[in-house]
C-alpha cells in the first residue's frame, strides 16, 4: 500500500473505534488490535484498558477506558514530574493524556496529538467529563508535530508509532520538539529481529498494529539516526508470534534544531 492508503486505513479504523467507545462499548477486540483471528478475550489481555491498574481506570471517564487501544501503559514508565510539559503522540480517546495531567499537576501541561476527528471529539468530551484543565488536543500527523522546537519535556505514545508509514520522520519530529535532555517513553509493538516484514504482515493488518511494526534493531537504528541517546527497548508481553508489546526509552539530543514555529491557535484549550 502507498503511504496515503496506509494512513486512510488507519484513520478509518480508529474513527470507527472512537464511535464504538462513544456508544459505551469497548473497541478493543478481534477487529481492533492484534491478529485478526484473535478472540476478543485474548486481544483484551494484550491490548487496551486491561493494561492499566484498577485505580487508574476508576479515576477516568468510562469512554476513555473503553477507547484505549494501546499495548502498554506509557504513563507508568515515563516518570512524569510535577510541572512538566508532556506530548502524547496519537492520543486517541485521551486516556494517557488524562493520566499524565494528573501526574504533572496544575502547573504542568499535556498535549494530545491525533489525526482522527472522531477520536479528538471523544478525547475532548472525556477531558471535560474529567474536569481536566491542563490538557490541549491538537489535530495533526505525528510525522509533522504542530508544536515549536524544544517545547516539550516528555513524549509518550501508546501503540501508535507502528501505525505510521514514515517512522523515521516521527522520531525526527519527536527529537525536534523535545527540550535538550528531554525524555521519550513510549509503548509500541516491536518485532523480534529476524521476523521479516512479510511475516509481520501475515500476523495482522497495518491498522491492527502488527504489519507496520519495526524490528527491535530497526527501531534502535532509527532512534540513533534521529539523535536520541541511551535508547533501549524492553519486551513486556507477546502479542503475536515474534511480536511483542514493548517499552521504548531514549533521551533527546543535547541540542535541538532552531526555528521554532508558533503554537497553533487550537492549542489554546482542550475544546
Amino acid at each position: 500500500m502507498s503511504d496515503t492508503d496506509i494512513r486512510e486505513e488507519v484513520r478509518a479504523h480508529y474513527a470507527s473505534a472512537a464511535l464504538t467507545a462513544a456508544e459505551g462499548a469497548s473497541c478493543c477486540g478481534p477487529t481492533c488490535c492484534g491478529p485478526a483471528e484473535s478472540a476478543s478475550a485474548i486481544s483484551a489481555e494484550v491490548f487496551g484498558g486491561s493494561l492499566y491498574g484498577d485505580e487508574e481506570r476508576e479515576a477516568l471517564p468510562d469512554a476513555a477506558v473503553l477507547a484505549s487501544l494501546g499495548c502498554g501503559n506509557p504513563t507508568a514508565v515515563a516518570e512524569l514530574r510535577e510541572g512538566e510539559t508532556v506530548l502524547d503522540l496519537g492520543s486517541g480517546g485521551g486516556i494517557d493524556v488524562l493520566l499524565s495531567a494528573r501526574r504533572v499537576g496544575p502547573s504542568g501541561t499535556v498535549y494530545g496529538l491525533d489525526m482522527t476527528e472522531e477520536m479528538l471529539a471523544l478525547a475532548r468530551s472525556n477531558a471535560a467529563d474529567a474536569g481536566a484543565r491542563n490538557v490541549h488536543f491538537l489535530k495533526g500527523h505525528i510525522e509533522q508535530i504542530p508544536l515549536p522546537a524544544a517545547s516539550v519535556d516528555v513524549i509518550i505514545s501508546n501503540c501508535v508509532v507502528n501505525l505510521s508509514p514514515d517512522k523515521a520522520a516521527v522520531l525526527r519530529e519527536a527529537a525536534r520538539v523535545l527540550a535538550p535532555g528531554g525524555r521519550l517513553g513510549i509503548s509500541d509493538v516491536v518485532a523480534e529481529d529476524g521476523v521479516s516484514p512479510e511475516e509481520r504482515a501475515e500476523r495482522g493488518s497495518w491498522s491492527g498494529c502488527l504489519a507496520g511494526a519495526l524490528a527491535r534493531g530497526e527501531y534502535l537504528d532509527l532512534l540513533r539516526a534521529a539523535g536520541f541517546t541511551d535508547a533501549e527497548i524492553t519486551f513486556t508481553h507477546q502479542v503475536a508470534e515474534g511480536l511483542h508489546g514493548a517499552i521504548i526509552r531514549a533521551t533527546a539530543p543535547a541540542a535541538t534544531s532552531a526555528g521554532a514555529a508558533a503554537v497553533p491557535a487550537n492549542a489554546a484549550g482542550c475544546c
